[in-house]
């Protein structure tokens, strides 16, 4: 494949090289190998299932040695929330309200998402802001009937001239009514964040946004940060960072040639949210909590979530603790046969490795280089809910290539559905992926991994798209909390379904952790 002059101006200005864009193309044409799940995680294999003492001792030790560490949270909210409104976009395209009414549309095409906005419309937390743009429109809303009233509704959300929601940061929109103010994910994850990541007054939160929604995240932090602050009495530390354009990939038409745009230019798309992997590396915290944007909840239940935040930062320093006192044990290099029983008891039972066949046959020098490696990697604690049939990734035990088995986050697009057998067992897995994760990212020196270094590449994702009504294939990197973290100590505890309350679609917002009783 031979790119022109036009093409290879244009890699070398997105910070790619030819040969990687090349190397891409050919990922397209042999295609990704299906991960192959062994089983699912279940408690009591590979799931850590609570009970009273370990909650109590766990937050007990957080509490203890926080002081001692930085905190930071790391929030994943470049999404725009077009994904939201996708069922309110296709009735703007379908209706039209002089031809029947709103009751007939729906029952015709049994559009019950359609149903539940219109019946929740007025508990929705932008009611009112939507009611004031359209009386600066000059429409008389009052005057409407039934029908007119939700076409102009969705129509005054929507519209580009208006007030455009679906192209808003989704961290950025009206999520919350309170009695006296209407708060977005991005206020709500402060106050949560106060509730177990403050320290000494401080708290610390990295946000990974648009570049061109900057501003508008900013804007909302001076709008808020007075009264966000002396409500928590925490100073609020906030930064952040895009997702580098040096990560986007190529797109491919169906014969996997360069999709090229209407002027000739290749498009190059942003490769997911596995491109994060370079942003969480270049943050500087003993313990860092992973959390999506959209997975908030109303101040009521905040204490409940960030309860077992503490307990899997508890978890996590507890197993952290006992690794790197193993691996100073392993440095020194005064190891009885019982230690090595020991350790590897340990990162079996603890730490989920199940260690080489060929282990016992080692010799004692490369049993203590193979513990060394295994204990010497960042660690993650990733809280997980009972599968309640969400869509997304959940726990399971895998096998790579050279036969090695290991916990790891897997999405239904890595799994072969053709194949009865590994369909079945993930139609059997008891438990689902929130994104709630606690991370251990420096060594027992107190040097920072370097992340990069713990990614599967094969665990990437090929997609199908359409663009201007072509199709293409996409290609997507390793995900941040899937491949990007593949080769990290994973541990999966069980918790509450109320810490998983996420904004999909816009008719989550009437879910009881998003609204407040009356």
């Amino acid at each position: 494949m031979n790119f022109t002059q036009k093409d290879l101006n244009q890699i070398e200005n997105k910070g790619l090289s030819a040969e990687k864009v090349k190397s891409q193309v050919e990922t397209f044409k042999k295609g990704i190998p299906f991960t192959q799940i062994v089983e699912a995680a279940t408690v009591g294999n590979g799931i850590i299932k609570l009970n009273d003492e370990l909650i109590d001792n766990s937050i007990e030790l957080f509490e203890e040695r926080k002081s001692e560490l930085s905190l930071l949270k790391f929030v994943p909210a470049s999404g725009a929330a077009t994904r939201m409104f996708k069922f309110l976009f296709q009735f703007l395209e379908d209706y039209n309200p002089e031809d029947q009414s709103i009751n007939a549309y729906i029952n015709k095409n049994d559009l019950k998402n359609m149903s539940v906005f219109v019946v929740g419309m007025e508990k929705f937390p932008f009611y009112n802001k939507v009611l004031a743009q359209l009386d600066l429109n000059g429409v008389d809303f009052e005057n409407l009937n039934d029908s007119e009233k939700v076409y102009h509704f969705v129509k005054t959300m929507l519209d580009a001239d208006m007030l455009n929601f679906g192209n808003w940061p989704k961290g950025l929109l009206p999520f919350h009514r309170y009695k006296n103010n209407i708060s977005t994910a991005f206020e709500e994850h402060l106050y949560e964040t106060a509730l177990y990541a403050g320290k000494d007054k401080q708290a610390h939160l990295h946000f990974t946004i648009s570049e061109q929604h900057e501003e508008k995240f900013k804007n909302e932090f001076k709008a808020i940060q007075n009264t966000v602050e002396e409500k928590t009495g925490v100073d609020f530390n906030i930064s952040f960072s895009y997702q580098q354009s040096s990560t986007d990939t190529i797109a491919v038409t169906p014969n996997d040639e360069p999709f090229r745009n209407d002027d000739g230019s290749i498009l190059f798309r942003p490769s997911g949210h596995g491109a994060l992997i370079t942003n969480l590396n270049a943050l500087n915290a003993d313990v860092i909590f992973v959390k999506n944007i959209d997975n908030v909840v109303v101040y009521k239940y905040k204490d409940e979530v960030a309860k077992y935040k503490k307990v899997l930062a508890g978890i996590l320093l507890k197993l952290q603790e006992k690794s790197f006192q193993y691996l100073r044990q392993l440095e020194s290099n005064s190891i009885s046969e019982n230690d090595i029983h020991e350790m590897v008891n340990f990162i079996s039972k603890k730490l989920n490795v199940r260690t080489s066949d060929e282990f016992e046959k080692y010799s004692d020098q490369n049993k203590i280089e193979y513990l060394k490696e295994k204990l010497n990697r960042p660690i993650r604690v990733c809280g997980m809910v009972k599968n309640e049939g969400e869509p997304g990734g959940g726990p399971f035990w895998i096998k790579d290539k050279k036969g090695n088995e290991s916990l790891q986050i897997v999405e239904s697009a890595q799994i072969d559905l053709d194949n009865k057998q590994q369909k079945n067992i993930l139609q059997n897995a008891t438990h689902f992926n929130p994104v709630d994760l606690v991370c251990g990212v420096k060594n027992h020196q107190g040097k920072p991994f370097d992340l990069e270094n713990y990614v599967n590449h094969d665990a990437a994702f090929i997609t199908s798209k359409t663009k201007a009504g072509k199709e293409l294939k996409a290609l997507e990197l390793p995900g941040l909390w899937n491949g990007s973290m593949a080769y990290w100590n994973t541990i999966f505890v069980e918790v509450p379904i109320i810490t998983f309350n996420p904004v999909k679609t816009v008719n989550d917002l009437l879910k009881a952790p998003h609204q407040i009783k009356a």
